[in-house]
């Protein structure tokens, strides 16, 4: 963070200074909201939340080196008391991003990709000067914020992932570090029973693009539609990815080999050059497009895109994972998080790298999908059905349709002359997945874990790969 002294972050934030509160002490970094990531130097902000209560571990943040606490109401310990926390959150960012005229803000969305899309910019960025990013999925109105304060003087580009839960949030996470070039991946189907539908999601994403400047960039899909559509609500020039023949930054001859990698040309306005993906799963290009899209706008040479493009290893946990166990099993750990269309992909991806092999996935019912939540979680049931497998396992509650839609799907697939209908099982959680799969699987095997980030089936991807006691 740049230094700033108490009264300043006071004024910022119309906070007041509690007891002895020295107003001259400096903050340097990091703003934290986790006493146990307090450094020296540190703001530590108390936020209450359903389950915990930030303010009772004001203390073990100051003894872990935190100048004060940015708090609710007065405490023993040096402090900033405030009406509203996260607001505060948000005014310090807004006015540390004020502070930066010389750095490039990039703000990008979607309903998937946004994670493995950030890493990939971060990466490209970096090459040009430094570079802050969320860690993890930080996008909402509190890690947005806290990214933006992890910024200093030298800083020269912030790549911001921004999520939206509602109408508004991404145009409230604009004001606060506004971007000069916004990238738009994909309108999808996540969080569809929080929007009603696609038509709203598309809006909302489409606040980043109107929060641009007339100077600025957007970065569009041309093979989504929704997305392309953006391209009338913004003032800033548009720059289209994708592989659409009119994208100007588009993949050709996009070929996947035996571990789902992808290979294509990375063809741009000034030349083409080859990019052959480390990262799992076909629908990986799209992202690599985003960021290679970006770097073109931000003057990165074409081969040093390529080049790191294809340099990339997966950066963030559970998404794509792949690893192989000592017998030859492979596990796709994708389960960070899950939606429709990412669950789509996923059973592409194990298609490719369990070809030729026994083939087993365990899934979940889906959340947030609201009155189309039935009929879409059947449809990720029908696709787990019919995709060859040699057994299925459905984890947690609320399984029914899709429990209901794999029957349906394995049948249709046995009727079409594919393999006989595999067994599938119900079972209650994580670790009563990570048994089932145990007993069933050989050497040799691959299977893919992929869930709503409720469900945790991470852990059952690490009983898999012995990572974890049961």
């Amino acid at each position: 963070m740049i230094p700033m002294p108490l009264a300043r972050i006071a004024e910022i934030t119309s906070g007041a200074l509690s007891g002895m509160t020295d107003p001259r002490a400096v903050v340097r970094g990091p703003v934290v909201i986790d006493s146990r990531a307090v450094e020296p130097g540190s703001l530590f902000v108390a936020i209450k939340g359903a389950r915990v209560d930030g303010h009772d571990f004001a203390d073990q943040a100051m003894a872990a080196g935190a100048v004060a606490v940015l708090a609710t109401r007065p405490l023993a310990a040096p402090s900033v008391v405030v009406a509203d926390p996260v607001r505060a959150l948000a005014d310090l960012a807004r006015a540390v991003a004020g502070a930066l005229p010389s750095a490039t803000v990039i703000g990008l969305t979607g309903s998937a990709g946004k994670t493995t899309t950030k890493d990939l910019l971060a990466r490209l960025t970096g090459r040009m000067g430094p570079s802050i990013a969320p860690a993890g999925n930080f996008n909402n109105e509190i890690g947005h914020p806290l990214t933006v304060l992890r910024a200093e003087h030298e800083t020269r580009f912030l790549v911001l992932e921004m999520g939206a839960r509602h109408a508004g949030h991404i145009a409230d996470l604009v004001r606060i570090a506004p971007p000069r070039i916004g990238v738009v991946l994909n309108v999808g189907t996540a969080h569809l029973g929080v929007f009603g539908g696609k038509q709203a999601i598309a809006a909302a994403k489409g606040e980043l693009v109107e929060g641009l400047p007339a100077d600025g960039v957007a970065v569009l899909n041309a093979d989504d539609p929704l997305v392309r559509e953006m391209a009338g609500r913004t003032r800033a020039r548009v720059t289209l990815f994708g592989q659409a023949e009119d994208a100007a930054v588009r993949a050709e001859g996009v070929t996947v080999d035996e571990r789902g990698r992808a290979s294509f040309m990375l063809r741009t306005p000034s030349g083409a050059a080859h990019v052959a993906l480390r990262l799992h799963g076909a629908h990986a290009v799209e992202n690599a497009l985003a960021a290679a899209a970006t770097a073109y706008e931000l003057g990165l040479p074409l081969t040093t895109i390529a080049d790191e493009l294809s340099q990339a290893e997966p950066r963030s946990r559970w998404r794509m994972e792949v690893t192989d166990r000592a017998d030859g099993v492979t596990v796709i750990n994708d389960a960070y998080n899950a939606n429709p269309d990412s669950m789509r992909a996923a059973f592409e991806a194990l298609a490719v790298l369990g070809k030729g092999r026994r083939r087993f996935a365990v899934i979940a019912s889906l959340r947030e999908l609201g009155e189309e939540s039935e009929a879409l979680n059947e449809g990720v049931g029908r696709t787990a059905g019919a995709a060859g497998l040699s057994g299925l396992i459905v984890a947690g509650p609320d399984a029914e349709p899709v429990l209901r839609g794999a029957a349906a799907g394995a049948a249709e697939s046995a009727a079409r002359g594919g393999p006989g209908e595999p067994p599938i099982a119900h079972v209650p959680d994580a670790e009563a997945a990570g048994a089932l799969l145990a007993e069933w699987l050989r050497p040799g095997d691959a299977v893919l874990v992929k869930g709503p980030r409720a469900m945790d089936l991470q852990r059952t991807a690490e009983l898999v790969l012995g990572r974890v006691t049961k």
